[in-house]
């Protein structure tokens, strides 16, 4: 029977196709594609961010497709018409989750694109662990998905580290050169070496012990949270680079790690068994997963928490506990509860000014992030919270004005604080 969809063949890897893969996070995903080549993939990480993508998602896109799905296929249209990529020799990577987020629906929505813009031989890969599509010439077996679970610790430990040094730096550009350098020197360390455990939690002080001797000024700054949909929150591009914004205002940006992402999806697939009574084999393997990789992300932290120079977010069970009395694990489509739970858990840290991200239109983000705001104020009303919506339409001017208000009532805390 003949495939729905344009396999990415052995021949076409064999060939040295270039693959394709959006911008979210920078840091992590270099690290993957890094990854990726030492395994024969021609990974290349998109960083084309203009006027453009924007107006090949509105034109390639149904209106009703939220604004990543939008982002996405106007940076992978773009990039085929207007970078140095022939388009005969290339193919698309994008994750799909299986979950009933409309981010399941992107791979489809991408091939529509394609075929619209007459680029219909283009294969577009599935990036998933579940199965859910198969191609001859793009494998992820068991050392892939290892190397790039390490490459996802490394990811969250460099961009924490990042975000603490990068406000207070006497030497502008000193953090992120020496995050770079460690992106690289990581990849190109397991590329030669593999992947040793005991030589993972050594990296983790090593790194650390790199990032304190920045030269920092002691200042005080606003620290400000940022929680939402998964990319939008973290993509330059889905969010017109939020981060710098904060930091140009003056701010210290602390955005909670991809791996709580991983562990969430892990605990929401279990949950199915414990809501549903559905059984298998694959719910213990499940569980195992989950615990295997909540005891790396407690190794990561704990690094951190001993050496005692930078601040920790928690550990994603005790993330996990503090929606009690808020909202149920069931909930639990796209970001689901875990967006009302970093809200929570970012003020328990001491960190009450938020910005929760969320595309136009996103269902779960305005049942758990902003229809949560007005409770999550009322019980904690030291909590700083405004919602920004991010849309092709959306005012600019508008979403940094309410993101300076916020930032006024942030310092107007402080001073109280102080």
């Amino acid at each position: 029977m003949e495939k729905a969809y344009v396999e990415f063949s052995k021949e076409m890897k064999d060939d040295g196709y270039t693959i394709l893969c959006p911008t979210m996070l920078p840091l992590h995903f270099e690290m993957l594609v890094n990854i990726f080549r030492n395994h024969g993939y021609n990974v290349v990480q998109l960083k084309n961010q203009n006027a453009n993508v924007i107006a090949q998602g509105l034109r390639n896109t149904h209106n009703d497709a939220c604004y990543p799905a939008l982002l996405v296929i106007g940076q992978f249209i773009d990039a085929i018409e207007n970078e140095n990529f022939d388009p005969h020799k290339i193919a698309l990577l994008m994750t799909q989750t299986g979950g009933g987020c409309r981010a399941s629906n992107y791979i489809s929505l991408i091939r529509k694109a394609l075929a619209k813009s007459g680029y219909e031989y283009i294969p577009v890969i599935s990036f998933n662990v579940l199965g859910l599509e198969k191609h001859s010439g793009f494998k992820l077996d068991l050392k892939i998905i290892l190397e790039s679970l390490y490459a996802v610790l490394y990811g969250d430990l460099l961009m924490n580290l990042s975000n603490q040094c990068r406000p207070y730096e006497v030497n502008k550009g000193e953090t992120d050169a020496l995050a770079l350098k460690w992106t690289e020197h990581l990849a190109d360390e397991i590329k030669r070496e593999g992947v040793s455990y005991k030589k993972v939690k050594q990296n983790y002080d090593l790194i650390i012990k790199d990032f304190k001797k920045i030269e920092r000024i002691k200042d005080k700054k606003v620290k400000v949270g940022v929680v939402g949909e998964i990319y939008v929150k973290y993509s330059p591009l889905a969010n017109n680079s939020l981060e710098r914004i904060l930091l140009d205002e003056g701010a210290e940006v602390v955005v909670p790690g991809l791996v709580d992402f991983i562990l969430y999806t892990c605990h929401a697939m279990h949950t199915d068994k414990e809501l549903y009574g559905d059984k298998g084999i694959k719910y213990p393997l499940i569980k195992m997963v989950y615990y295997w990789i909540l005891k790396k992300q407690k190794d990561m932290l704990n690094a951190i928490k001993r050496d005692g120079e930078f601040n920790v977010l928690s550990a994603f069970d005790h993330t996990q506990t503090l929606i009690k009395d808020y909202v149920s694990v069931g909930g639990k489509m796209g970001e689901g509860w875990l967006l009302t739970a970093e809200m929570l858990e970012l003020n328990e840290n001491g960190i009450h000014n938020i910005v929760c991200t969320q595309p136009f239109g996103c269902l779960p983000n305005h049942i758990f992030g902003k229809g949560m705001m007005k409770i999550l104020k009322q019980r904690n009303p030291e909590m700083n919270i405004v919602a920004i919506d991010y849309d092709a339409s959306a005012s600019e001017v508008n979403q940094l004005n309410r993101i300076k208000l916020m930032l006024e009532n942030g310092r107007e805390a402080l001073r109280k604080e102080d």
